[in-house]
């Protein structure tokens, strides 16, 4: 239960260094911050600023306990002492791997924290009206971490970690338009405490301020109608700026956080119970032979939404994922500390992972039965694991609805990802390099069938929870991450 504050507690303003910033003494006497960004020189540290910074590698420290103290009759404001500037200038040159803490004079740590995670990363505390409408941006969202919570948004150089349930609280009501003097009262926290707690997570971009003033209810924020943010979705856009190798504060290589716990799951799925139906192997040199050129294939590459009344073949069929998806090889690898094997296919992938598996459902293929089925990419098979006709049809009928179309496709392709696969050696960036395995496969498949002259069109993700009843996967170790629908041409000339 929250205990209730005195009306003025002591706020105490706390800086220490980003975890993985090491400082020491350099050849000259002079101080080395090594940072994840490139090495910082501090030049003829004084002796305040050398026990600073061995004092904010360590956690979050106060600069008043560090200046030297002064008899009453002399005290001054801590920015009138001449130490003050130079800390400040240090702090300044340090930039993006300083954290920033607010805590209480009264309690063991801090409330919360701004941890930046880019090199732009800069701090400045702005001065709210205690009657300035204020929001939570909409592309801020909390999640917990290692026992505390943690503020992130996609527009944001900083993440706030919140150490006390109290500045959660606080946070926590600025769903809607509001101020510091109504949401004092409203939480039963000391106004000023809850100025400070605000102002720290707008200093990093994630409270919005009124751009009208006036009150809460008429209250308009800028990020509402800004043109380039209507465009994007919360999810959309943290996704996007979550999940690229170039975000400062993300992995720029393979990282393998759980190479030394588990070896990832084998390269190639175990197979499923079920009758199993070898697929033709086509003989490449006569492929090779017979396809047109290239450039040809590229140009005349297009999206199927109508197909023949004829069925697909089983030989076609067979031929098209052995030309787009079967393995070539197996071969072994190391890296986090583990042996592992993986696999060369026809179309790339990260690290040659090769995470995706693929299922086929079938309505209307020659020599093939009715049902959905498991694809071998190691033994150029499919097995077949459903034949609910309740089930197929969902399937078909969802991508039937996916392509516009009035007619069930002959052939629907699911893709779905082993995420452990890549989540073993990816931190963070394992669903988004997956989506990319997704593009090439399709592009792929898409070739491949133009070459055959088939008739071909790539979906998006359908029903997941009936891909994966269908599929019997174990979720979310195994997810639906695309599809891809293929038969024969029509009679008549299709739209691109």
């Amino acid at each position: 239960m929250f205990q209730h504050l005195t009306d003025e507690p002591e706020r105490v303003r706390l800086w220490s260094l980003r975890e993985d910033a090491l400082v020491e003494t350099g050849s000259d006497d002079s101080l080395l911050v090594f940072t994840r960004w490139g090495d910082i020189e501090i030049d003829d540290p004084s002796p305040v600023v050398r026990e600073w910074l061995y004092r904010m590698s360590l956690g979050p420290v106060s600069l008043e306990n560090l200046l030297p103290p002064q008899p009453d009759e002399h005290a001054r404001p801590v920015e009138d002492d001449p130490e003050y500037d130079r800390v400040q200038n240090v702090l300044s040159k340090l930039g993006s791997c300083v954290v920033h803490s607010l805590g209480l004079a009264d309690m063991g740590g801090p409330l919360l924290s701004a941890v930046p995670i880019s090199r732009k990363a800069s701090f400045q505390l702005p001065r709210i009206e205690s009657d300035h409408p204020v929001r939570l941006s909409r592309f801020a969202a909390m999640r917990a971490s290692d026992g505390e919570v943690v503020l992130e948004s996609p527009l944001a150089r900083h993440r706030v970690i919140f150490h006390r349930s109290l500045a959660t609280r606080v946070i926590g009501s600025l769903g809607k338009a509001t101020t510091v003097a109504d949401l004092a009262p409203a939480l039963d926290v000391p106004e000023a405490l809850v100025a400070d707690i605000v102002t720290y997570v707008a200093a990093v971009g994630m409270i919005v301020l009124s751009e009208n003033g006036g009150s809460a209810p008429t209250a308009r924020f800028a990020e509402d109608s800004d043109p380039s943010l209507v465009v994007w979705s919360h999810s959309d856009l943290l996704f996007h700026a979550r999940s690229k190798l170039s975000k400062p504060d993300a992995p720029r290589q393979a990282t393998y956080p759980r190479g030394d716990k588990m070896p990832p799951p084998p390269a190639v799925k175990p197979l499923p119970d079920g009758p199993r139906y070898p697929l033709h192997k086509p003989v490449l040199a006569e492929i090779v032979d017979a396809d047109p050129k290239f450039t040809e294939v590229l140009e005349n590459r297009r999206s199927f939404r109508k197909f023949a009344r004829r069925p697909l073949t089983a030989h076609g069929l067979g031929e098209l994922l052995f030309r787009s998806a079967r393995i070539r090889s197996v071969r072994p690898a190391e890296g986090g500390g583990v042996s592992y094997a993986v696999s060369d296919r026809p179309y790339p992938s990260s690290a040659s992972l090769h995470e995706l598996e693929l299922y086929l459902t079938l309505d209307r293929c020659s020599d093939l039965p009715r049902g959905i089925y498991h694809y071998d990419p190691l033994g150029h098979a499919l097995t077949l694991i459903n034949t609910s006709s309740d089930k197929v049809g969902e399937l078909l009928d969802d991508a039937k609805a996916a392509t516009g179309a009035i007619q069930r496709p002959p052939a629907l392709i699911t893709m779905t990802a082993r995420m452990g696969r890549l989540s073993w050696m990816y931190n963070g960036i394992a669903y988004a390099t997956t989506l990319r395995h997704v593009g090439v496969l399709q592009q792929t498949l898409y070739l491949v069938a133009t070459a055959m002259g088939l008739a071909p069109c790539a979906l998006s993700v359908g029903d997941i929870e009936v891909s994966d009843s269908a599929f019997l996967l174990q979720w979310p170790s195994e997810v639906t991450v695309g599809g891809f629908v293929v038969g024969l041409r029509p009679e008549v000339p299709a739209e691109a």
